[in-house]
């Protein structure tokens, strides 16, 4: 037997087991498989497996979030889709700003390299909360919210690194006018929003010409991965591209009523069970090369005081980015409670995207082995601490009842 096949197979048994261990326990499986990923690093089990930015993007990227998108209702979004986009726009740049300033002026890094860490990092992965909601059969808006300006946040980060990658590589310094920074955003953005249209509309149109569940559930299996290859392939958001695909197929396709769908009953509910599946296997596979990853940092390189400062900002970044902006919604007639605010603020984990932009940076960029370090530093601390604990606060929030 093939030596990869071995490893993907072991993977899978390592995920099953973990699954049901973390069940049992009343815990995201995520944290567990980023503690097992980490003690088979350590203890040499690991091979040669490892975290690519390729293998990310290419492979786990679009399913996460295309499974995202695809069970997002129209109707639930629209009624909270001020506040969604008013956290994951201005709360993204907000919080990669502050983050940004707090690194040049207390650890002193240069301001590009503090940029592009602000940026790759303001970007939240709620994966192992998300789970937790299913576990816990917590439905509704606290879901809606954390899962929908989840989503759209990292719409905006890769958008906003993308840019902020141009600056950070030009020799003369800020070389980037406000026309050209707009007009940069306009097109990643706007060109990855039309390709995922583009290719959800083709798809649910060949759709309609058939009733084969296989082959329906086959088309949103291309389209996840088309939409984000057609974007990128023209410089446009592969990320946009891939959540505007979902949200499309999702709500005229596998999420519509018999008679407004074209998707027959049989495709969506297989496509809807194909999806979860899909998804727990990308986030198998990729929380394990987390922790595998995670062991074989040298975060000593970093220190501990500078990583510690690090994650301090990062947590009072992403209050930053949440509180305030809920106020402007106080009198309205959708007013955030604090009880979501606390769980969008500490359930705000760090995951797939924010390594995967973290390893794409290029070489010649200052301080970017920290800048890496610090990434995965953050992200085991979101996903292992924040993760473990955000049961209790659901409970004590009243999201959990009893047990």
């Amino acid at each position: 037997m093939e030596p990869l096949l071995i490893q993907a197979l072991a993977l899978l048994i390592i995920a099953m087991l973990v699954a049901l261990a973390a069940r049992f326990l009343h815990l995201p499986y995520t944290v567990g498989l980023v503690a097992i990923g980490i003690v088979l690093a350590a203890t040499q089990h690991a091979g040669g497996i490892t975290l690519t930015q390729n293998f990310v993007f290419d492979f786990i990227l679009p399913p996460l979030l295309f499974e995202a998108a695809i069970n997002i209702h129209w109707r639930e979004l629209r009624d909270d889709l001020g506040a969604i986009l008013t956290l994951a726009l201005f709360g993204t740049v907000i919080a990669a700003a502050a983050i940004a300033c707090g690194l040049h002026a207390i650890l002193h890094w240069p301001l590009k390299s503090a940029a592009m860490f602000g940026i790759l990092i303001a970007a939240t992965d709620p994966i192992a909360v998300i789970g937790m909601f299913k576990d816990n059969g917590i439905t509704g808006r606290i879901r809606l919210l954390t899962e929908a300006e989840s989503l759209f946040n990292d719409g905006v980060a890769a958008v906003l690194f993308a840019l902020a990658l141009i600056w950070a590589q030009s020799p003369a310094g800020p070389a980037i006018t406000p026309v050209f920074a707009i007009g940069t955003f306009l097109f990643s953005a706007g060109g990855g929003i039309f390709a995922g249209a583009l290719c959800a509309g083709a798809a649910l149109g060949v759709a309609g010409t058939t009733a084969d569940h296989l082959v329906e559930s086959t088309l949103t299996l291309v389209i996840a991965y088309g939409a984000f290859q057609l974007a990128e392939h023209f410089g446009c958001s592969g990320v946009l591209a891939t959540i505007t695909a979902g949200l499309l197929v999702g709500n005229f396709g596998v999420l519509a009523d018999d008679d407004a769908s074209r998707i027959t009953t049989q495709g969506r509910e297989f496509a809807l069970a194909l999806w979860e599946f899909i998804a727990f296997i990308a986030n198998s596979v990729i929380f394990l090369l987390i922790g595998i990853s995670t062991a074989r940092i040298p975060f000593a390189e970093l220190g501990a005081t500078a990583l510690a400062v690090i994650l301090a900002l990062v947590l009072l970044a992403r209050a930053v980015s949440v509180y305030p902006l809920c106020l402007l919604f106080r009198f309205g007639t959708r007013p955030v409670s604090f009880a979501e605010q606390h769980v969008l603020w500490w359930g705000g984990l760090r995951g797939a995207l924010g390594l995967a932009l973290a390893l794409s940076l290029p070489d010649s960029l200052p301080l970017r082995n920290e800048i890496l370090i610090a990434t995965f530093g953050v992200v085991a601390f979101s996903v292992i601490v924040q993760g473990v604990t955000m049961p209790a606060l659901l409970k004590r929030l009243g999201f959990i009842r009893g047990r």
